[in-house]
């Protein structure tokens, strides 16, 4: 777009905007009627651990997101010297599925549990049973039957169920809805009908009748919607929620609410059979939009959708990067200690290339970056690691690999099983996230670890929010045939530049060693989990 139309544009509500609530940051895009950013704001928020769950407050919801919004409010005004009044369209991301249960009077019942929580394994186990299809620890359905089991005085009054990112929605629209993505991490999803799976429905209901609780799911549970479809109208309250200087009016249409796995596969053109995207950044996630069903249930392996509804298969890991910034943390401080002020992205980027230079398996170094448990391994809790032999070669340069590797160890495992179990094929990952900042290093890392060539767009810096500003442009603008997919290709990524690095032989072979090094030492973790305290009671 001429940035000379863009104020027009924007007067016009000829843009889409997209805010997605990540585990560190709340984020909005503003785009124009060629996809581009024109604008963003951001929030910085983290997760606390308290009373045994990893939690946000619900107060912090909405003064991240006014924050959020008055930053991207401010940047128009002085880029384009007009006020934010309305746009086209808009629509609202967040972290996958956890559990916000409400009553009949929007009350929630209990303190949000996110993704991050471990607590579900009991439930979790129970339903992968009886469905014999997996259920994951942090899906809003495990959560939900964990309370039964519980016994939490709250279940009798649960009267809506929903995720972040359908909360927000609701309490702006005052619709009970839910993009399919996102739906699929509450419940499974039959891509036939791109609902609920209504046998499933059936054999949770009956465990409800059997416990004595009077609702089904199908009173609590949002209504589905796919990629495209109208998902309401930002009403007077949500408009004063949004905007808290109150110049945002309301009846701007809405999208269907998506996750943050959603987003990524619109982010990086990742919707299609046979297209796959990873994200890594305090968690890490593989989205493989597959062909054809896998043959056998697999606890590794979640199925979910894309925001169209195509099944996909996701490995997902709870830790991905946060041990490894706490690292860099450390050595900034030991630089400010020495009384060198360093840019953080400086600090960032010459430790990660120092990766680049090391030996090809890490040195014999090990780390976990196990900060909370990984159900793909096995672990409820975790206790990030680091160990070596008196005979590891202990460099810098070995140090940031092998915490590099260790970062992307849990996906190995969880990938492979799609790889070596069910023979699904890729040509290439779309890597987006804070791992692939730094230009090169995460993708040489990532297509070491997965063996197969690592792309990273030009756009991929710009995540989810701009992923979710997309959905609501397609919502706006597409023609009654166009499919999301032929949308991306055709209309948003045709012209698209992307850097691909193909796996290095020699990493490949170096990563493989890592990993026999770390299967080996997951009996120090367990050792460290059993000997080690949580100690995390006072972390807020």
């Amino acid at each position: 777009m001429n940035p000379s139309d863009i104020p027009e544009a924007i007067e016009n509500g000829l843009t889409s905007l997209g805010i997605e609530f990540g585990s560190t940051r709340i984020k909005a895009i503003l785009i124009g009627e060629d996809h581009a950013p024109i604008a963003s704001g951001s929030y910085d928020w983290e997760n606390r651990y308290e009373n045994g769950y990893w939690t946000y407050h619900e107060d912090e919801i909405w003064k991240g997101l006014q924050a959020c919004y008055a930053e991207l409010r401010q940047e128009v005004e002085e880029k384009y010297g007009i006020s934010l009044r309305t746009v086209g369209a808009l629509g609202f991301s967040g972290m996958m599925h956890g559990y916000m249960p409400f009553d009949a009077t929007r009350n929630l019942l209990a303190p949000f549990r996110t993704w991050r929580n471990t607590t579900t394994g009991q439930a979790a186990e129970s339903l992968t049973e009886m469905f014999q299809f997996n259920i994951p620890l942090r899906w809003s359905i495990a959560h939900l039957y964990q309370a039964i089991l519980n016994k939490e005085p709250h279940i009798g009054e649960i009267s809506y169920l929903t995720t972040l990112a359908g909360y927000v929605h609701w309490r702006l629209t005052g619709q009970k809805v839910l993009g399919i993505g996102e739906a699929s991490g509450m419940f499974p999803i039959d891509s036939q009908i791109n609902d609920f799976d209504t046998a499933k429905v059936a054999l949770f209901n009956g465990r409800l009748k059997g416990a004595g609780i009077s609702w089904t799911l199908q009173d609590i549970l949002p209504k589905v919607l796919v990629a495209g479809e109208p998902a309401g109208m930002l009403s007077e309250e949500g408009a004063k929620l949004l905007d808290a200087s109150g110049t945002l009016q309301a009846g701007i249409p809405l999208c269907p609410p998506e996750g943050d796995a959603g987003t990524g596969m619109v982010a990086t053109n990742a919707v299609a059979e046979r297209t796959g995207n990873v994200s890594a950044g305090t968690s890490a996630f593989a989205m493989i939009v597959l062909e054809k069903e896998l043959s056998k249930l697999h606890v590794e392996i979640d199925m979910v959708t894309t925001p169209a509804g195509s099944p996909v298969a996701m490995v997902h890991t709870n830790t991905c990067t946060t041990d490894l910034n706490a690292w860099v943390g450390l050595f900034g401080e030991f630089a400010e200690a020495m009384g060198l002020k360093v840019d953080q992205s400086r600090l960032f980027e010459t430790l990660y290339k120092m990766a680049l230079s090391a030996d090809a398996d890490g040195g014999g170094l090990l780390a976990y970056n196990y900060i909370a448990g990984e159900p793909i391994t096995g672990f409820i809790e975790g206790r990030p690691l680091f160990a070596r032999t008196a005979e590891s070669n202990f460099t810098l340069a070995n140090f940031m690999r092998a915490h590099l590797y260790a970062s992307l160890a849990t996906l190995k495992i969880g990938m492979d099983i799609l790889f070596d179990e069910e023979n699904v094929r890729l040509e290439q990952l779309l890597g987006h996230g804070g791992f692939f900042k730094t230009p090169k290093v995460g993708q040489s890392m990532m297509a070491a670890a997965l063996n197969v060539p690592v792309a990273v767009m030009e756009t991929a810096a710009e995540g989810g929010a701009w992923g979710m500003a997309l959905l609501a442009s397609f919502m706006l603008t597409k023609s009654d045939a166009e499919t999301l997919s032929g949308y991306l290709s055709e209309k948003v990524f045709a012209h698209e530049k992307s850097l691909v690095i193909k796996p290095n032989p020699d990493d490949v072979e170096g990563f493989l060693a890592f990993m026999e090094r770390y299967q080996a030492g997951l009996a120090i973790q367990r050792a460290a989990v059993e000997s080690l305290s949580q100690g995390m009671n006072d972390v807020t």
